[in-house]
């Protein structure tokens, strides 16, 4: 008798153990659908740590032997120019010329144009030396005293600033990002009468590189947004 007792009372304690396990089994499972999404910005400005300056002229004329020799003149007072300010010569690159017949074009205009040959040369200077460059920009006209202009409005030949330190700001815009993305959950939580739990998925996002703004292009904005699932919890 004793030993039924005893069984019934074991019986009895392990359905109840059992209960609790279910119980706890069926609010943890309700739990994992109860999941917040929120997205963390991370943004910095950087000056820019790379610069290409194309430099381009024109030349006209019908004879091209003459043609030649100014442009190899001109080239050889931009390289002086260039190097007369500190700039090295591998930093310097001096494109074949492109040459244009206008008498051999398809749909050249009549009457004859007054030069058979429109020559463009083009010099382009690509340097980590950002603010050096941008200095020299205003001084170009030191070249136009040689008879050199200078010519732009050509959007093959604009100057370009890059920042290529990426890797160098990544863990910290990551780390802002994650962090402004819990402060958002955490929000969520509260309002919600709710505990924030452990992190379901995240997904960091790309990296986006922009000019700070269209009179600022040698300044960057560089953003990343996270997205971060958590479970909300009792």
């Amino acid at each position: 008798m004793k030993n039924l007792v005893k069984e019934a009372v074991l019986i009895a304690l392990g359905l109840f153990l059992l209960g609790i396990c279910i119980k706890k089994g069926i609010n943890d499972f309700k739990d994992k659908d109860r999941v917040v999404s929120v997205k963390g910005l991370a943004e910095i400005e950087v000056p820019a740590n790379k610069v290409t300056w194309p430099l381009m002229f024109k030349d006209l004329g019908d004879d091209l032997p003459s043609l030649y020799t100014n442009i190899n003149a001109k080239n050889n007072a931009i390289v002086n120019f260039l190097k007369s300010k500190g700039i090295s010569e591998k930093e310097i690159t001096i494109a074949a010329p492109e040459i244009i017949d206008m008498e051999a074009e398809r749909y050249a205009s009549n009457p004859r144009p007054p030069f058979r040959y429109n020559v463009t040369s083009v010099i382009t200077v690509t340097s980590d030396k950002v603010d050096k460059i941008r200095g020299m920009m205003r001084e170009q006209s030191e070249l136009l005293k040689q008879g050199i202009a200078l010519t732009g409005g050509d959007y093959r030949y604009n100057v370009t600033y890059d920042f290529t330190k990426l890797n160098d700001v990544k863990p910290q815009m990551i780390e802002n990002a994650t962090k402004n993305a819990r402060l958002a959950a955490e929000k969520f939580a509260k309002d919600s009468d709710s505990k924030l739990g452990k992190i379901k998925r995240a997904n960091q996002g790309q990296f986006s590189i922009d000019n700070r703004d269209a009179n600022t292009p040698y300044i960057k904005s560089i953003r990343v947004v996270t997205t971060v699932d958590y479970y909300l919890e009792d």
